[in-house]
């Protein structure tokens, strides 16, 4: 069964039986020009989840995940890693943003091995990871391809190999697929999803697709409209293995419709328990 949470608990199960991996403790976040974007909010999430952030535009979103990524800092409260309050140098995160924001003068290799590249680690040596990552995308075909060659997918599929080549344990995702049709969606969520469980990566996705979030998260986080705050918290009743079956059972259209009901609460202000 799902579970919905006061935006101010925690969730049973982590704190029970998961260890912490990312925390944010009363967070808050007030920009130079007086936007309060995030204000008193709670979150735990375990190793190994794989957890949507859904909320009405402007509630924070992309600015959590960013302090997760340590691109951005809190005015007040503490986010921490794996209890720290600096991101340990062993813990390998990688991010992908809206845009692929690849380099139209290199080929898709040369765009993957980027970050490999800029840790000083030769053509030669990177070569393995670098195919590696290709085939987990699907593109060991493409290697000397140009990004224009490509489609708006295919290169989305560059900007995860990119994310990849590194072997990170945590991937953080800022509504990465919405632009790109229904169909090459639905077959990127899967591939994230293939790619969670087969490397036991812990991946926090923003998106403001219900859909999208059902069908790839362990659990769904629900934001509140500006200041945003945790105003639920869903656990997902879903198989391991997903596939476009679950997409029409009763569990995924019933949670759908649960996630609406309080998405639309949540647009309009209000706190739900």
């Amino acid at each position: 069964m799902s579970t919905v949470l006061s935006f101010d608990a925690v969730p049973p199960a982590q704190e029970s039986q998961q260890p912490r991996f990312l925390m944010a403790r009363g967070v808050e976040k007030v920009y130079p020009n007086g936007t309060l974007a995030l204000q008193r909010l709670n979150l735990d999430i375990a190793r190994g989840e794989i957890v949507s952030l859904l909320g009405p535009s402007g509630c924070g979103k992309s600015t959590l995940l960013k302090m997760f990524a340590t691109l951005e800092r809190p005015t007040a409260g503490q986010v921490r890693w794996n209890g720290k309050a600096e991101m340990a140098a062993e813990c390998r995160m990688a991010m992908v943003f809206q845009e692929a924001t690849l380099m139209p003068w290199a080929t898709v290799e040369e765009n993957v091995r980027l970050p490999l590249t800029l840790r000083g680690v030769s053509k030669k040596a990177s070569a393995p990871q670098v195919m590696q990552a290709l085939l987990a995308v699907g593109l060991e075909n493409f290697l000397h391809a140009m990004p224009r060659e490509l489609s708006g997918g295919m290169q989305m599929r560059v900007s995860l190999a990119r994310a990849l080549v590194t072997e990170p344990d945590l991937l953080l995702m800022d509504e990465p697929f919405g632009a790109l049709d229904e169909f090459t969606r639905h077959k990127l969520d899967s591939d994230i999803r293939r790619l969670w469980a087969k490397r036991g990566l812990t991946v926090v996705f923003v998106t403001h697709s219900i859909y999208e979030a059902v069908y790839l998260s362990s659990r769904v986080i629900v934001m509140g409209a500006r200041p945003g705050r945790v105003v639920a918290d869903i656990v997902i009743d879903g198989p391991q293995a997903r596939d476009n079956g679950f997409r029409t059972s009763d569990a995924f259209i019933r949670q759908c419709a649960t996630l609406s009901t309080l998405l639309e609460k949540a647009s309009a202000g209000g706190d739900h328990a």
